[in-house]
């Protein structure tokens, strides 16, 4: 299995979205961040259900560096608690993993 994983969050607007995916590369806590419109996420909220258009983020990185990326992701979010969840890559194309790996020093700063 590789060490590899997908983490999923949504955003309220479009510019958040870019302004989180941007975040997250730049700091090199993942290697890409694929940005798809048009999600309608319907839940429960401080005790009423509420329903909103959003913009899924679709975050690939590497397992270790979870946390550093949970940390900028809420740094850099304006949701009181983001979708922040991780499922791993059980396989890939060897080339495409490799190019997680080089993409995803992690962030100095962390």
């Amino acid at each position: 299995m590789s060490e590899k994983i997908i983490v999923f969050s949504n955003c309220g607007s479009q510019e958040q979205a870019q302004r989180v995916a941007r975040a997250l590369v730049d700091t090199h806590v993942c290697a890409c961040v694929n940005i798809v419109p048009g999600i309608q996420s319907i839940y429960r909220w401080q005790g009423s259900v509420q329903e909103e258009a959003e913009w899924m983020l679709i975050i690939k990185t590497r397992r270790e560096l979870f946390e550093q990326l949970s940390v900028e992701l809420r740094k850099n979010h304006s949701y009181e608690i983001p979708e922040v969840i991780a499922i791993p890559i059980i396989e890939g194309s060897p080339d495409y993993l490799d190019w997680i790996d080089r993409e995803t020093v992690g962030s100095a700063n962390f």
